[in-house]
């Protein structure tokens, strides 16, 4: 995977996949912090500017959009990988 900052676009074996505003700054957030893992409430302040009341719900859904999208097999994800109970990291 290839995410080109400059562009806005993020690339899996050469090709372009299409991802909304969100689904993209949620992939940059993770890809810009590879190897680290980012807690939910970390990245939805980032995406969204709050937290309310702990809800996950919206970020899940956002990460399964982004796994359908980028993953050859998203029950065996290559590129975003949960860590239960924390969030999500993407592998060096």
């Amino acid at each position: 995977m290839h995410v080109d900052y400059h562009r806005k676009q993020v690339f899996v074996s050469g090709k372009m996949i299409h991802l909304t505003k969100n689904e993209y700054r949620i992939l940059a957030f993770l890809s810009e912090n590879a190897g680290k893992i980012l807690t939910y409430d970390s990245i939805i302040k980032h995406i969204w500017g709050v937290n309310p009341g702990g809800d996950t719900r919206i970020l899940r859904v956002n990460i399964t959009n982004i796994r359908k999208k980028i993953e050859k097999d998203t029950s065996n994800p290559e590129f975003i990988i949960t860590e239960p109970g924390i969030g999500y990291r993407i592998p060096v």
